[in-house]
């Protein structure tokens, strides 16, 4: 999820950069095995002064990883550096990978960004970006391709490499997995960036603010929408991808809500809930959350007349049972809640679970 966002926040740092005249390096996760903090794509900036934005890991390898990008940038030579666990736990831990986990991570003389990358991740599109990571000796750093279902722009340093790793990509993209491949003889990196969820509050109230916050920090694309246009302003939701000035009636013609939308109903006011109510469960939203108690959310269900449609995505009251005092944390019960959906696990805590945190599939 954080993989969109933070693929952004990079490419914005580097553009600040390069404008300032600043050489930078760029650290890309391009293979895990076992498991670790974060997947393959996750990115670390880091400019000729040490500063960084992003990260690779929990934390733990960052600092070599640092190290490496500023030899990097004096030397010109990419890099790539593997860190293995071995078989100890403990020692995993450590070093922020998994047990039995290892981490393959590239690091390059920042590259320019192409501008179909940075436009894509403006919109609502899957893509893939190509990378060509030389061996020892041979040329092509720097060869890029931004793939999309139906575009490609960009080379990988031969027509024949090109055309294959474009199918390559485009094969991954169906799958919605990033991967270090071997193509045609050479070795290409395949970042392939999926657009983040979607969380759309409805109600712009001040309990509302802490939601998109929480929301936009864990990787979700945060909409705010409101009949009041006083109370969507960019002062009160500086973390919200959208601010949307619409009814219940409107709603259609103002936003798309699929599968991969979830919802939260918190107006404070009665009609307006139900309003919002009956349009979300007239669309494929993978979850309405109802703020207010459970004999409120079920009166608007039937008030709404929701008898034949699916109401098992209807969660009231919204969030986790955690013990929650205050908008941040119901924020935050709210937030967890919904990743639990939508990994499709039942919240516990975790030492509970019997089977690796970051199981194959996961």
């Amino acid at each position: 999820m954080k993989q969109w966002l933070e693929t952004r926040q990079v490419l914005d740092r580097l553009a600040e950069l390069r404008r300032a005249g600043t050489r930078s390096a760029l650290a890309t996760v391009v293979r895990v095995r076992g498991s670790a903090y974060r997947h393959e794509g996750a990115k670390l900036l880091v400019a000729e002064d040490g500063s960084a934005t992003g990260n690779v890991s929990g934390g733990c390898l960052e600092r070599d990883v640092r190290d490496v990008a500023l030899e990097v940038i004096r030397s010109g030579t990419p890099q790539r550096r593997s860190y293995c666990s071995g078989a100890d736990e403990i020692a995993a831990w450590d070093l922020g990978v998994g047990c039995e986990g290892e981490v393959e991570v590239f690091v390059e003389p920042a590259p320019v960004p192409m501008h179909l990358e940075r436009e894509l991740l403006e919109g609502r599109e899957a893509f893939a970006v190509c990378t060509a990571i030389p061996g020892k000796g041979e040329e092509g750093r720097g060869k890029r391709v931004v793939v999309t279902s139906a575009t490609a722009e960009g080379d990988l340093g031969s027509p024949a490499l090109t055309t294959a790793g474009i199918v390559r990509a485009r094969a991954l993209l169906r799958e919605e997995r990033s991967a270090l491949e071997e193509i045609a003889g050479h070795t290409v990196f395949i970042d392939v960036l999926v657009p983040p969820p979607e969380l759309v509050v409805f109600g712009a109230g001040d309990d509302a603010r802490p939601l998109v916050r929480c929301a936009a920090d864990v990787g979700f694309r945060a909409i705010v929408v409101d009949r009041r246009p006083g109370y969507l302003t960019a002062e009160r939701f500086p973390a919200a991808a959208r601010l949307v000035q619409s009814d219940a009636a409107q709603l259609s013609e103002r936003l798309t809500l699929d599968e991969s939308s979830y919802a939260v109903v918190m107006t404070h006011n009665f009609a307006d809930d139900m309003a919002y109510a009956g349009a979300l469960l007239e669309t494929t939203v993978a979850y309405i959350g109802m703020l207010g108690p459970r004999e409120r959310t079920e009166r608007i269900l039937r008030d709404v007349g929701s008898g034949s449609r699916d109401t098992v995505r209807v969660y009231g009251p919204v969030g986790l049972d955690i013990g929650t005092d205050g908008a941040e944390q119901v924020a935050l019960s709210v937030v967890a809640e919904i990743l639990a959906v939508r990994s499709g696990r039942r919240a516990r805590s975790l030492r509970e679970r019997g089977v690796p945190i970051h199981a194959p599939g996961d």
